[in-house]
């Protein structure tokens, strides 16, 4: 019987291999998880996982709900503010993220011009990668000390690209690290021009971008305050016992999720309108 397993196994092994799968030549854009993992890597807490950063919401809105319901002795406001307040944590980790790409933006082109400067000066792909660590710009300074220490320990280049990749979660790195891959295994006297043109190019980027974020920055700013009055208002309001009581009363909860409603959707639409196009990571 155990014969007949393993020849029906080795005469299915054998058909199955007439059938080679065609690769996928699509690449996958990155889901819910992805691009939060992404956000808590730039963020620079790369060790927690998207699951427990909705634990961390989940806490604080929970929190958040202990407090407002203390505060406004009426359990339908408090209940609409937490599920904004739930927002919290992931509004200031995309906030963080931001800051830190906009750093690296400005910081790309120079570190490209030294890594062109190394190669046009002889020295091999990882020790002008390993330089910049030393004379890079300042916040990309850790991520190249640790792939100069992870090549130091393991010699092996693609693995350390794929770490340095992991570590920066950028599509610039993207860019680059693939480049420098390509050039190692296929060889090639153009990555010098290459990276030249790309340093050009993300300068006039990041100082077309920069116009328009300065620009746009009150009007975002302005549509901020324009949704949290409402609710501080209320907040004010809730505190007279009256007013909690209207609240608790169906109409009132009926005023509130209409009012949470309108609230949501004209946040997602002035976040959609005001959304200037960024890269995504498609080298993953």
């Amino acid at each position: 019987m155990i014969l007949g397993v393993v020849l029906g196994a080795g005469v299915f092994c054998i058909w199955w291999s007439f059938w080679p799968q065609e690769p996928s030549t699509t690449s996958r854009a990155p889901g819910w998880s992805g691009t939060t993992r992404d956000a808590l890597v730039g963020a620079g807490f790369a060790r927690v996982t998207p699951g427990g950063l909705v634990i961390a919401a989940a806490v604080f809105a929970l929190a958040s709900w202990v407090v407002a319901a203390g505060l406004t002795r009426s359990p339908m406001i408090a209940l609409c503010l937490a599920v904004m307040a739930s927002r919290g944590p992931f509004a200031w980790v995309h906030s963080r993220a931001r800051k830190r790409s906009a750093r690296l933006r400005d910081a790309w082109p120079e570190a490209i011009d030294s890594l062109a400067s190394g190669i046009r000066a002889g020295l091999s792909l990882p020790e002008s990668l390993a330089k910049l660590g030393d004379r890079g710009p300042e916040h990309l300074r850790p991520a190249f000390t640790a792939f100069a220490r992870d090549f130091r320990a393991t010699g092996r280049f693609d693995d350390c690209l794929d770490t340095l990749k992991s570590r920066l979660a950028d599509p610039v790195a993207d860019r680059i690290v693939e480049s420098l891959r390509v050039t190692r295994d296929v060889g090639g006297s153009d990555l010098g021009r290459v990276l030249r043109a790309l340093g050009s190019f993300l300068r006039q980027e990041a100082q077309t971008r920069g116009e328009l974020e300065a620009r746009q920055s009150w009007t975002v700013n302005a549509a901020r305050l324009s949704v949290v009055a409402p609710w501080v208002v209320l907040i004010l309001l809730s505190t007279r016992a009256e007013a909690a009581a209207a609240y608790n009363s169906p109409a009132g909860v009926t005023v509130l999720a209409l009012g949470a409603l309108s609230t949501v959707l004209a946040y997602r639409l002035m976040v959609r309108m005001g959304r200037l196009p960024v890269e995504s990571r498609v080298m993953r």
